[in-house]
């Protein structure tokens, strides 16, 4: 890792947020470029340009299909993978709205308009506004996610993805030392979005099946009171 900083990481930013992109037939076309511009700049070791190398020959190589999928089954089926960061902290609370509504108004504050097609919170957008700020002001803006990013970093590692390398470019290019975290489990995607079955027994978290404890409950009802005989006609 650097401990110098950078003249120039634009370039840097922009390749690493194209290599989170999903990869169509427009990014494979590009892979080279990535590769030269990361190069050129020289803002990350060495070594880790190689890895990156790498994954954009494996990505050049791979069946488009084949790499489309493992895309979509690395970033889009679980949230420790997510490439959503405000997922990793806030999940599907209301928290996220607000958070999201910050981070737009922080790009808009610098000039930018957020183009409609991914959330605010996306990897590959925070890196494209990261990229168009001075080196030390992306820096600190990379550094203050280095939590999220070393938990999704982990996430990956656990998949064993060479995606994880792009991650930990990131990091480093923040400043930070890509490691791994302690991250809370998730539950199954099936079973979290499972619907319980119906008639099949009820319980106060969803359903229990027949031959299962059932939960009962007893609501005392208010006593009515007795009438009145005031304001009353015989």
């Amino acid at each position: 890792m650097f401990n110098t900083l950078p003249d120039t990481m634009r370039l840097t930013l922009r390749a690493l947020a194209r290599l989170l992109a999903y990869p169509d037939a427009e990014l494979r076309t590009q892979l080279p470029a990535l590769i030269d511009a990361l190069q050129a700049e020289q803002a990350l070791p060495p070594a880790r340009v190689t890895e990156l190398q790498a994954l954009v020959q494996q990505l050049g190589t791979m069946d488009p299909y084949e790499a489309e999928e493992r895309y979509v089954e690395t970033f889009d089926r679980g949230r420790r993978t997510s490439l959503h960061l405000f997922e990793h902290i806030h999940g599907d609370s209301r928290e996220r709205g607000p958070a999201l509504i910050d981070l737009t108004q922080t790009y808009e504050k610098a000039g930018l308009r957020l183009d409609a097609r991914e959330l605010p919170d996306h990897l590959g957008v925070v890196l494209e506004f990261a990229s168009t700020q001075p080196p030390a002001v992306a820096r600190e803006f990379l550094a203050e996610m280095a939590h999220v990013l070393n938990a999704l970093f982990t996430g990956l590692q656990a998949k064993a993805s060479p995606y994880a390398s792009v991650i930990a470019a990131v990091l480093e290019a923040a400043g930070e030392k890509a490691q791994a975290v302690a991250i809370a489990p998730e539950p199954d995607m099936d079973e979290a979005w499972a619907e319980p079955e119906a008639f099949d027994g009820c319980a106060t978290r969803g359903q229990n099946r027949p031959g299962q404890p059932q939960t009962l409950h007893f609501v005392r009802k208010a006593r009515r009171p007795a009438p009145s005989s005031q304001g009353v006609s015989p």
